[in-house]
């Protein structure tokens, strides 16, 4: 059995005008006068000033940056992944260093947030200074490349021919 709707609804799906005052009033987009602050007049300031806290714009303003969000990864991400990467033979060994292409990973940043105890010859686009430092300290080198696939690769090259010495 289905249940009564209220008495209030039923009494509107009687009427031509349903609740919406004049019949010809709930007819779609032509009454509304338009989209978004239009018609609002000489007086629309007020109406913006609630809405938006006391700033006069709303909607879209300035420009859009172009540029990609770097892909970081921070040295204890490497640290705690580098025994499972050597594995996976994403990174190779050579007396005692290993040799890790974060561009290849998929990665153009270095950040510092960690500690690492390998000693490594990163291979990446950016690092930052601390980071540098840090993979010096414990005996290792960072090689900085530019964003062309073949330079990385170059660089990779170089770096497999210095660990077969």
């Amino acid at each position: 059995m289905q249940a009564k709707r209220k008495k209030r609804s039923r009494i509107r799906a009687a009427k031509i005008t349903a609740g919406h005052g004049h019949k010809k009033k709930n007819r779609g987009a032509g009454h509304k006068g338009g989209k978004g602050r239009a018609g609002s007049g000489k007086r629309g300031h007020s109406k913006i000033m609630k809405v938006t806290e006391g700033k006069l714009s709303l909607g879209k303003k300035g420009f859009t940056t172009i540029k990609k969000a770097d892909k970081i990864i921070n040295l204890r991400e490497i640290n705690s992944s580098l025994i499972s990467l050597y594995n996976e033979k994403k990174v190779s060994l050579s007396k005692e260093i290993y040799n890790i292409n974060l561009t290849k990973l998929g990665y153009n940043k270095l950040l510092s947030k960690g500690g690492i105890d390998f000693k490594l010859h990163v291979t990446v686009q950016k690092a930052t200074k601390r980071a540098i430092e840090k993979v010096k300290n414990v005996g290792g080198d960072v090689f900085l490349v530019e964003n062309n696939e073949k330079i990385a690769k170059k660089a990779e090259d170089k770096q497999e021919k210095k660990s077969k010495k």
